[in-house]
């Protein structure tokens, strides 16, 4: 079974940067075998390419999240199908694919990123600052276990996870 976990963010706009810490503090843990952590930042593009070569299994996607919660509230969504809109290929911008357009451009090309789940964080700030703030920093310490859990659980393939569209979000 594999695994990609991708941390996804904008070092330069503050709390945008929690996927990117979060897959930085993933790789000093032990993990299964089959998994696969890496800091994609903002090259969206270079993800979708990478998980079209990989074809994991489960895609993990760490990303900053806004849905209107207290900031540093941590999200564990499942992102199906149908929560994925189609893209045109001119709409595709290397730099500034969010984590729905890279799995609509991995559709487009005939990949698949397996059953994907989102870790994500509700920021407090996405101003133009390099680091997190205090509460999402805390977050990263959180959010670290879950994602473990995650990877760990020998019944996580069957673990119930709301989708991204709906309102009944596993806050933690």
């Amino acid at each position: 079974m594999t695994t990609m976990v991708a941390g996804i963010g904008n070092i330069f706009l503050g709390d945008d940067a929690f996927g990117v810490e979060l897959a930085l503090r993933l790789t000093a843990e032990t993990l299964p075998e089959g998994v696969r952590v890496a800091d994609y930042g903002i090259r969206g593009m270079h993800l979708a390419y990478d998980l079209l070569d990989m074809a994991p299994d489960t895609t993990i996607l760490l990303d900053a999240v806004a849905r209107g919660g207290e900031p540093g509230t941590i999200y564990v969504l499942e992102i199906g199908s149908g929560d994925v809109p189609g893209i045109e290929p001119s709409a595709v911008d290397a730099h500034g694919m969010t984590p729905d357009a890279v799995l609509a451009l991995l559709d487009n090309l005939g990949g698949s990123a397996g059953r994907t789940l989102l870790v994500g964080c509700e920021p407090a700030s996405t101003e133009e600052f390099i680091g997190l703030s205090t509460t999402v920093a805390a977050a990263v310490d959180r959010a670290v276990g879950v994602v473990v859990d995650l990877l760990t659980d020998k019944e996580g393939s069957d673990r119930d996870v709301p989708s991204a569209a709906s309102p009944d979000l596993l806050g933690v």
